[in-house]
Parts: C-alpha cells; structure tokens; sequence
C-alpha cells in the first residue's frame, strides 16, 4: 500500500530559542513585545529547565516563540547550519511607535532597512536574539491578546519570515522548493527568499548565503530549530515517509502535549521540525489561564515536586481573561 502524499507545508508553526535568565525572558516578550505567556512548562528532555511559550492570545500555529532558558548560558555565536533572526509581521503604521517603545524598554533598534520592498527594523533582545519587525500594509489577522500591553493597532501580528545562514543556498533551497512546496519569490545579494502559498502567519523562509562564516555556536540568544506545519498525525506521518525516502534522517514521532514532533536537519544543518497543529494549547488549560501555572505532561508529574523544586524562582504577571 501506497504512502499518501503529505500536503503541502503551510508555514511556521513555532520557533524554539534559547536564553539566559528565564525572569528577564519572561519580562521582555510579554511586557515588551505583548505576547502571551500561553504556557509554562519544562524541557521534557531536560525538566530542570523551563520551556516558555509567547504567542498570541491562544497559541495559534505561526505565532509561537518558545524559548529553553538556562541561567548563566553563555552567549552563541552566528554561523552556518543556524537560523539567526526572528521576523515578526506589524502593522508598517507601527514602526516608528515601536522604535520609541523599544527604546523605552532600554533596547536601541538597528538601522531601518527596506527588503524586498518591505521595511525592517532590527534588534536584539536581552540575550542577543536577532528580532526583526517587518511593516506590512496589510498584515494577517491574529488573536490579539486584548489583555496585553500593547494595543491591537501595534501589536506582532505572528511570523513573518526567519532567516536560515547556510554555507551555500542550492541544498537547502531545494528542500524548501521540491519538497515542502515553497516558491523562490526573490533574491537580494547574498539573500534567497522562499514563500509557502496562501496568506496565514508565518510563510517566508530567507537564506542567507555566507559560505565563510564557519559553523554556528549554540548558546543564549540562538535559535534552536524552526517548526514547520502539518495539519494532523496522518499528514505528519506521510511527511515523515517522504523524507526518509528523501534519505534523510528523521526522528521518530515525539509527544510535545500541545503538538506531536517529528525532527531531521535540512542540507544546509538548520534543525527543522515538522509539528502537528493540534492537539493545541487549551488541551491542559482554560483560555482565561494560560500561561499561569506549571504543567507537566503524564510521565513527569510523578516528579513534579522534584522538577519545581530544582526550576528557578519567576514571576508570572497576572493575566485577566483574553
């Protein structure tokens, strides 16, 4: 019997990072930027660590930005086989508000630039994170988090692109383009950029060639692997076929709680994941909630005392409901 053909990738679905201090984490997506705490929990593979999950006001796929913080990280270092920049969709109205917020918040913006006809305002976050704002006339519509502070006329309107740093574009442009269905809609020196059809959050992959950069350094302000959509178990599994008929090297199925995981490396090193959109973030939670307590999956709550016990100390702020 046959493998059924997967669907086509539709976007984004999260981007994992990592940080150093988890209450200055915590403080600069959510009081900062206005995203949602959506969930606290723990790195299943390493459940002394947090996992916290900034989105809009659900955790709708393409608006997640999820962060592994271990205090006393020590910076990373940009290179190949690495994503190295956060593209975030705004209002193009909202730039110059959100050049005075961020200097308010103690962060100076990098100089505006236009790509692909589009202005970008870059910055770093506290670990040193590329965070890119691209003004959109007519951006996607989100969940805002009305709650938030930052009001609806200004606030990210989830993903707008990441940026990949490969040694050479041609293999890992052809995953994206023979495989996951991407097209090439542009190119500007060095930069390739790639774009899944429709209009949702989260679509644009750019790769960066820089072919004598060297290899990239995990560490605080990194990003650890981008998530990319499957609508369901059986088209993550069909997907999961394809690529190990492709000869690539792909997990097995991983249980997130909120999504189910499957995970390779693409040509270019960049560690990619494929995830569900469901089971979703309101599975363990009401909506009114999110975010606010810890919540460990079934085969760590045994631990649960142990696990709080060796997490650092953080400060929650109070949420109303969404």
């Amino acid at each position: 019997m046959s493998t059924p053909e997967p669907n086509p990738i539709s976007g984004i679905h999260h981007i994992t990072a990592m940080a150093g201090d988890p209450q200055r984490n915590l403080d600069f997506y959510i009081q900062c930027l206005g995203q949602r705490l959506v969930k606290t929990t723990v790195n299943f593979d390493d459940p002394g660590t947090y996992h916290f999950y900034f989105a809009d006001a659900t955790g709708s796929p393409g608006t997640v930005l999820t962060f592994f913080p271990w205090p006393h990280a020590r910076r990373g270092r940009a290179g190949t086989g690495e994503a190295n920049a956060v593209a975030y969709t705004v209002p193009s109205a909202s730039l110059d508000a959100w050049e005075e917020r961020l200097r308010d918040f103690g962060i100076t913006p990098g100089e505006r630039q236009t790509r692909f006809g589009e202005p970008v305002l870059p910055f770093q976050d506290p670990d040193g994170l590329r965070v890119e704002l691209a003004g959109v006339d007519d951006p996607p519509t989100v969940d805002h988090w009305q709650a938030g502070p930052v009001p609806e006329s200004m606030a990210l309107r989830g993903f707008h692109s990441t940026t990949l740093l490969v040694a050479a574009t041609g293999p890992s442009a052809a995953l994206l383009a023979d495989y996951f269905g991407f097209e090439e809609v542009g190119s500007e020196g060095s930069r390739t950029r790639f774009a899944a059809p429709g209009s949702g959050a989260g679509r644009a992959v750019d790769l960066v060639q820089v072919p004598n950069q060297g290899r990239g350094h995990l560490g605080a302000g990194s990003i650890h692997h981008i998530a990319f959509r499957a609508r369901d178990d059986a088209d993550q599994r069909a997907w999961q076929a394809r690529l190990l008929a492709a000869g690539l090297n792909v997990t097995d199925v991983r249980d997130r709680q909120y999504f189910h995981s499957i995970y390779f490396r693409e040509p270019g090193g960049v560690l990619y994941e494929i995830a569900t959109d469901g089971p979703g973030f309101l599975t363990d939670e009401p909506a009114a909630a999110l975010g606010t307590s810890l919540k460990l999956p079934p085969w760590l709550e045994p631990r649960r005392a142990e696990i709080e016990a060796r997490l650092p100390a953080i400060t929650r702020p109070g949420e109303a409901a969404a």
